[in-house]
């Protein structure tokens, strides 16, 4: 499946009746004041909404909804049905030690819900024909590719439920000509395969540990 934008992605997976934990919740590529900041997307659509990120205002965001800590070592003292991890992955330095302290803060039945760029993404090949190597985010230390991201989450005790991918993040920064002529070019690759988009989409849950 292929969904056009976060928000679609978000409607499509996420239950009004749902608590969810949106880790990295700052820092998501689009301003806080702008409507598809993701944030506001899961407030709108969520029952109640928590919040993590190494970086915010604390005096804008109060209360015990939300956190300042790594995604790699957090405690909210509580389980969510969900939890959104936005482009967060690819930043962290040991995303198996995320994995752990997702495991311990979802439901049973509850969902991990993982977007992170496709390193084969149209973009990066370009790049990498034009240039060598495609441009890389200064703060990621690691891209993904459906199998590897499937590797990483069985080896960490999680079962992959779903693997979609999304067509736009829809994040503020200005085109250069080059990108305007690629984005006609990557509309009409979408229509034939989904292998090549910007991000993949993950939906992930706990492996039940069976009883000897």
């Amino acid at each position: 499946m292929i969904y056009k934008n976060k928000k679609e992605l978000i409607t499509s997976v996420i239950s009004a009746e749902e608590i969810v934990l949106d880790v990295g919740f700052f820092g998501q590529g689009v301003d806080s004041t702008k409507p598809n900041w993701v944030h506001h997307l899961l407030k709108r659509r969520a029952r109640d909404v928590y919040g993590l990120d190494l970086d915010f205002d604390a005096s804008s965001f109060p209360g015990d909804h939300y956190l300042k800590a790594s995604a790699e070592d957090f405690s909210f003292g509580r389980t969510f049905d969900s939890i959104f991890a936005g482009d967060i992955i690819e930043h962290l330095s040991n995303p198996g030690l995320f994995l752990d302290s997702c495991a311990e803060h979802i439901t049973n039945d509850g969902v991990l819900i993982i977007t992170t760029p496709n390193c084969f993404n149209l973009f990066n090949l370009a790049e990498k024909i034009s240039k060598g190597e495609p441009t890389v985010n200064k703060d990621h230390t690691c891209y993904f590719n459906s199998k590897t991201l499937k590797q990483l989450l069985q080896k960490n005790d999680w079962e992959i439920t779903r693997l979609d991918f999304l067509y736009s993040l829809e994040v503020d920064f200005k085109e250069s000509f080059k990108k305007k002529l690629l984005n006609i070019v990557y509309k009409g690759v979408s229509l034939m395969t989904p292998r090549f988009l910007e991000t993949i989409v993950v939906i992930a849950k706990k492996k039940e540990v069976s009883s000897v």
